[in-house]
């Protein structure tokens, strides 16, 4: 039988090698803020993680140049090609969170069968579409109503840029930097349905709340249990599927990255057992948080981003809990920000607002419109201050909300924004859909918030929570398999070891006697 040393090499090998594969293409997105000035933004691709990238892009649409490294033509077209691609990807640019720009090489002998699914047939080829409508397809260009769509004039970068332009009806300019022009994409503020791509900047706020707890050392005696029960909160009903996982594995892990032994002898510990917890835990996935905001994007570098994330998530977690949950989520948002958010003012305005709450909630409707009406109420605070200053941000005026744009039924009257009367049953139907059908992650739908509201929302979790087995390569699952046995001689080998400690122990016990 192989030695205890040798089980232990090949068992942590393959662990290993396992858990990089899987975690190489959760860098790729993120690796393009870490390139130097001259560095690629288009993404590289390749027959290994097209189909997962693509997947998992925030972006409304995409486009692939398939190209060969050893063609002059495609040399000579990178150059163009990249200058497009700085408008769009990565953190850095004019306008993120719009268009994604990859490019996979056909010469690869690895990429073969994916550019035959794609029917490559000359380089550079370009295809435009929605990402998903790229994963696991087949295009043929005598295709209809495929979703994808070739690029036939885009040979410079000026021309692929005017294409694009017409494609969406933009106004994208080649020498558009980031929070200039920023009204060039047109935006539809009567549809609902926009509100689904902030799913991405939900994301990305419980991300960067996270990373500023760590970088603030503000896990602390008396905020250990707040932050706890938050994480529980987001476990349960974070709308991203990725953010409820990692909230679990953070609550599963949390007593070992902070010991509350060690914090209660000595505060100064905390950052000891948790500096490495960004790097261990992606409370998000890997690639949140990104860099950039796309539906809570402002047009100025210093306006929504963050705030109009974390209050679309406290909405989004008000519409999902149940009714007996509603009272225990008020305190575990009212504590999480109170303890956890930044900004002195506005921590103390939310906790003033909270204090003045003398009955406990008793259903999700309660808690829903109450945190909507606190919403408002800051709103018009922030409406006056910024009238008065002038740091409002332009494109996105304060104003009392939902507009009758978005919810028709939802006010009683067409007076004045400060006289609005408001109906409060057809505000809640509204917040449920808005905040639990349309806010989700893109590949699932939402379970229902409580009993009463069942008609109002869809289930398909069950769904997209099975793995696919076509989606584990074959490789992988000989890996898996031969881990799994390899574990199970280390246990064997550990038992009979273990066993013959006690036979040889009782031996020396009886010669004693």
């Amino acid at each position: 039988m192989p030695s205890l040393p040798i089980l232990l090499s090949l068992f942590l090998f393959l662990h290993l090698s396992l858990h990089a594969t899987g975690a190489s293409h959760r860098l790729l997105l993120r690796s393009l803020s870490a390139g130097g000035a001259g560095a690629d933004v288009a993404v590289d691709l390749n027959s290994t993680n097209f189909d997962e990238v693509l997947k998992n892009s925030p972006t409304s649409y995409a486009i692939v140049e398939f190209f060969a490294h050893w063609c002059p033509a495609c040399r000579n077209y990178k150059p163009q090609y990249e200058r497009v691609a700085k408008l769009f990807n990565g953190p850095d640019s004019a306008h993120p969170g719009i268009i994604f720009m990859a490019r996979v090489d056909c010469a690869m002998k690895v990429n073969t069968i994916l550019c035959d699914r794609f029917s490559v047939g000359h380089y550079p080829m370009l295809l435009w579409g929605p990402p998903a409508k790229f994963v696991d397809a087949k295009w043929d260009p005598k295709q209809e109503n495929s979703g994808i769509q070739s690029i036939d004039d885009g040979r410079t970068s000026q021309r692929l840029l005017n294409w694009i332009n017409k494609r969406i009806g933009s106004s994208f300019n080649l020498d558009d930097e980031k929070y200039e022009n920023e009204d060039l994409l047109p935006r539809n503020a009567s549809d609902p349905e926009q509100i689904g791509r902030a799913i991405f900047d939900v994301e990305e706020a419980t991300a960067k709340a996270f990373e500023i707890i760590l970088e603030h050392k503000m896990i602390k005696p008396e905020t250990r249990a707040p932050l706890i029960k938050f994480f529980q909160l987001l476990a349960a009903h974070h709308p991203s599927k990725k953010c409820r996982m990692g909230s679990a594995e953070l609550l599963v892990n949390f007593d070992e990255m902070w010991p509350s032994s060690h914090l209660s002898l000595n505060s100064g510990m905390t950052q000891m057992h948790g500096s490495g917890a960004s790097d261990s835990i992606a409370v998000c996935g890997k690639e949140a948080p990104r860099g950039y905001w796309i539906f809570c994007r402002g047009s100025k570098n210093d306006t929504r981003g963050f705030s109009c994330g974390l209050w679309a998530l406290m909405h989004s977690l008000s519409v999902r809990v149940e009714d007996g949950e509603s009272q225990s989520a008020f305190t575990a948002i009212r504590d999480f920000i109170h303890n956890f958010f930044i900004c002195e003012e506005c921590r103390r305005h939310f906790y003033d607002m909270c204090l003045s709450v003398k009955t406990p909630f008793e259903s999700t409707q309660a808690l829903s419109l109450w945190l909507w009406q606190a919403h408002n109420k800051v709103n018009e605070r922030l409406m006056k201050e910024e009238k008065i200053l002038g740091t409002g941000d332009p494109s996105f005026p304060k104003s009392l909300w939902p507009p009758r744009q978005l919810c028709p039924t939802c006010q009683l009257t067409s007076a004045t924004s400060t006289e609005v009367q408001w109906n409060e049953d057809e505000v809640f139907k509204f917040l449920v859909k808005y905040y639990g059908q349309t806010l989700a992650s893109p590949s699932t739908k939402v379970t229902t918030t409580s009993q009463s509201q069942t008609d109002l929302l869809t289930s398909n979790d069950s769904a997209s929570g099975a793995v696919s087995a076509e989606l584990v390569p074959v490789w992988a699952a000989l890996g898996i398999a031969l881990a799994s046995v390899t574990f199970g001689a280390l246990a064997c080998f550990w038992r009979a070891q273990q066993k013959n400690r006690k036979y040889s122990h009782h031996l020396r016990s009886l010669k004693n006697i």
